[in-house]
């Protein structure tokens, strides 16, 4: 942690230059030339939580719907025809339209056709995560949103998540659940970054010691623009951000870093090669954003019940984003630019057939392809 406290002082030019030459040589010796894509796929944007920075918050007067089996299906099944096998369920927090049934169920309908399911939804109990495993989920991943207990109250300000211990806990929970992969994060601009970097770093390192089966990722996404307005106070430049995701890689050569679609394609080209191992392409961070499943549910949601809009939009809107995109490329667009980058794309990472060698399933998707979608390239086969 010394060392890594190290990496996070300010740095010149040159030796920022240093870090990314370190920081490149490492990923390729962990994790050789590939790159995993997956997408995010909303199911509801109702939640019952107040945050200052998010899109769905409470009282923000946005357009919500929470989509049923079968939009939630024709989602997926759009998602696999772009070439994707690495899905993950976002909801927010709202036990009366996302309840642990309906997740189970969302994870049930997905598992035959997309391999690696993972969930970004409100921290649960112990059981309910074995329950979510038992479905067919393989990862979670839960942000802390940030390590500052103090700038954490001022910015959760009801619901459920103002709990700072229960949240933090939270991956350990889901390691006691049974899964596998666990993602941690800290959402960037909302305090100091290196004091983020170093509560993450402590996170993780904890939970290498004490949770070690599972594999791990990282993010610290930074914060974009949404529904209410809410301006970070701590923003981090593209330099300091750069040494954030070289720091991690040297002190942590084998965790994986995830990319969003929140920064711009030209960052995202930049930081390919250095350091990320797992990224997102073509995202819609709103429910039904892939297909225009649920426009005809479109409602707003006052102190905690639906409030039928006044005019009917035939459908014309679409419900309200958690925050905006920045790289609105394709994903064949983003696996070509990966290419030509020499790094290889990998739409599929996981199976459940890996546990099961009778299996033929396996051998099936990981090779199969079609003129409709991308070769499927799977890591197990490499």
């Amino acid at each position: 942690m010394r060392r890594f406290q190290e990496l996070l002082e300010p740095k010149t030019p040159g030796q920022l230059e240093t870090m990314a030459h370190a920081s490149a040589a490492l990923t390729r010796q962990y994790f050789g030339r590939t790159m995993r894509l997956f997408a995010p796929l909303y199911l509801s944007n109702e939640c019952i939580n107040n945050c200052k920075y998010c899109g769905f918050s409470r009282d923000n007067p946005i357009l919500r719907v929470t989509l049923d089996l079968k939009q939630v299906e024709k989602e997926a099944r759009h998602l696999a025809k772009l070439g994707f096998r690495n899905v993950l369920l976002v909801a927010g927090e709202h036990p009366k339209f996302v309840s642990n049934g309906y997740l189970a169920h969302c994870v049930e309908i997905l598992r035959d056709f997309i391999p690696t399911v993972a969930l970004e939804v409100g921290p649960m109990e112990v059981e309910d995560y074995a329950s979510m495993v038992a479905a067919g989920a393989e990862g979670l991943v839960v942000y802390q949103e940030t390590y500052d207990p103090i700038a954490y109250a001022e910015l959760h300000t009801a619901g459920p998540k103002r709990n700072f211990d229960w949240r933090l806990d939270c991956p350990e929970r889901a390691y006691q659940g049974g899964f596998r992969r666990i993602g941690l994060g800290a959402l960037m601009g909302l305090a100091d970054w290196r004091e983020e970097a170093l509560g993450l770093a402590l996170h993780l390192e904890y939970l290498y010691r004490h949770c070690w089966k599972a594999s791990y990722t990282v993010s610290f996404p930074r914060l974009r623009p949404a529904a209410g307005g809410f301006k970070p106070s701590h923003p981090i430049p593209d330099a300091e951000f750069v040494q954030l995701i070289c720091a991690f890689r040297i002190a942590f050569p084998q965790v994986g870093i995830v990319m969003s679609t929140r920064e711009s394609p030209a960052l995202r080209d930049a930081l390919m090669p250095l350091g990320i191992t797992m990224m997102s392409a073509g995202s819609h961070t709103e429910p039904g954003g892939y297909t225009g499943q649920g426009t005809e549910d479109l409602h707003l949601t006052v102190r905690g019940r639906r409030v039928e809009l006044e005019e009917n939009r035939g459908g014309c809107q679409s419900a309200t984003g958690q925050f905006q995109i920045d790289d609105e490329r394709s994903p064949e667009a983003v696996a070509e630019r990966l290419r030509s980058l020499n790094l290889e794309p990998v739409w599929k990472d996981w199976d459940g057939a890996i546990l099961n060698p009778g299996s033929e399933s396996l051998a099936r998707d990981t090779f199969a392809s079609s003129p409709e979608e991308p070769e499927v390239v799977s890591a197990a086969s490499s």
